[in-house]
């Protein structure tokens, strides 16, 4: 046995340095892990707050309309309009925000969407309201897509589709807790104070969020999950890129944004025009009529995540069967909706109303995974913005002013039953789809070998 001979005090220090060095890329110290999910719940706070102001005008239509004298088809475009810049403005917005700063951007968003707000709750006229949400739809235009790509390059990509269920949910929970809290702050301070108690509410989270989150921190947090594993399971950032030109290019695809683009009308609708049709059908009050209409939101973001689970569930040897629980979603909303609608109030209509909503926006996780499976991974970011496009221009935009201008002409309970009907050509666009699948999936693989070479 060769005989062992004591370290000097350099070569100990030298014999430790690289576990003190390889300890940040392995074994990350409680406090870094725990800053990713502060960002993450700051981010989900801040999304909250864009729906609850872009939502709380619903809860409020009633006494708002009342004093500014406005018929229903001026209330619905107040809601349409913050869609139709949110579906304009997404995608230019997104790629100035990666040039720009993710961090910096969110945070003039949020400002923005913020004081928007708060001038909607001084406003004394239609006009005047109708500009302030124009600009809560410029502020709240890419907050969705820059916040969730802010999120996930602080977290390691095994946990990105369970983070990204998760963001996108808070909008539908932000529209339940921006309609009941409207309501019930209506009733006691009235619907001026309703709106500025979601633009306080967005200041006051955006101003922790500037001080919480810098571009710098969120540089060194990054560095840590950039292990060689993950590195290596990425993209070659210097890889070529498919023209823009194949987003639209592809049948399939463009049944997706159809489909997914109508079956978000009809979740737009109740979203909207829930606490109304209550307040006139129901003879609740503001508040009860808000509380209620928010159990229904709250259906509807359920069934979107369960919708999405059993989608993926149904469709793992089969990526066409997806479609195929597209049209089923479909079909079952609308004759929930279409039946409910048709009822005297009651509990029959709650009931099959709330089947409805459960099922409105099922659609939404099947058609953007068809959209990222038919799509070149090189513009699926590009693909994902086509598709919000689609679905607010289709749905989100276009609901709240159609069905007001049809309640002007009839009544709101004649208008929702009629409602429905966009279900049927949003099935259509999905068994086209469903046809087409196959030519899909052979000019996507010629579009890869296009491009690799």
């Amino acid at each position: 046995m060769a005989l062992m001979t004591p370290r000097t005090g350099t070569e100990a220090a030298a014999a430790v340095a690289p576990i003190t060095v390889d300890l940040p890329v392995g074994r990350v110290s409680s406090r870094r892990r725990f800053y990713p999910w502060v960002v993450f719940g700051l981010a989900f706070a801040l999304l909250l707050s864009d729906y609850m102001s872009r939502q709380v005008l619903a809860a409020v239509f009633v006494p708002l309309g009342q004093e500014l004298d406005l018929d229903k088809g001026q209330l619905g475009s107040l809601i349409s309009v913050v869609a139709l810049m949110v579906g304009l403005l997404t995608l230019p917005i997104s790629i100035l925000a990666d040039r720009w700063g993710r961090v910096r951007s969110l945070v003039v968003m949020a400002i923005l969407w913020s004081l928007a707000t708060l001038a909607c709750a001084f406003a004394q006229s239609y006009e005047q309201l109708l500009i302030a949400r124009f600009f809560v739809g410029v502020g709240e235009a890419a907050y969705g897509s820059v916040g969730i790509a802010l999120v996930l390059s602080l977290f390691a990509p095994r946990v990105h589709a369970a983070l990204s269920a998760s963001f996108m949910a808070g909008g539908s929970f932000g529209t339940m807790i921006g309609t009941a809290l409207g309501g019930v702050v209506a009733v006691h301070f009235g619907w001026r104070w309703s709106i500025g108690a979601m633009a306080v509410l967005g200041l006051l989270l955006v101003a922790a969020f500037k001080i919480i989150v810098t571009e710098g921190r969120v540089r060194r947090h990054q560095a840590l999950v950039d292990t060689p594993d993950e590195k290596q399971a990425a993209p070659a950032t210097g890889s070529a890129r498919a023209p823009l030109s194949s987003l639209f290019t592809n049948p399939a695809v463009l049944c997706a944004y159809i489909g997914s683009g109508l079956q978000m009308f009809m979740a737009a609708v109740m979203l909207t025009w829930l606490p109304t049709f209550f307040k006139e059908e129901y003879s609740m009050t503001v508040d009860t009529a808000g509380g209620a209409a928010a159990f229904f939101v709250l259906l509807v973001g359920s069934g979107m995540i369960v919708c999405g689970v059993i989608a993926d569930r149904v469709s793992r040897r089969d990526a066409t069967r997806k479609w195929t629980v597209g049209i089923g979603f479909c079909s079952i909303a609308f004759v929930s909706l279409m039946i409910a609608f048709a009822l005297p109030t009651g509990g029959l209509q709650l009931a099959l109303m709330a089947v409805g909503a459960f099922f409105s926006a099922g659609c939404s996780g099947t058609t953007a995974a068809m959209v990222a499976s038919l799509t070149h991974k090189s513009v699926q970011a590009s693909a994902m913005g086509t598709l919000t496009l689609a679905n607010n221009l289709l749905g989100l935009a276009a609901a709240p002013f159609i069905i007001g201008i049809l309640a002007d002409h009839m009544s709101l309970a004649d208008a929702l039953k009629v409602a429905p009907l966009v279900y049927i050509p949003a099935a259509l666009a999905m068994v086209v789809g469903r046809r087409m699948h196959p030519r899909g999936v052979a000019a996507l693989a010629a579009l890869s070998t296009a491009v690799e070479k």
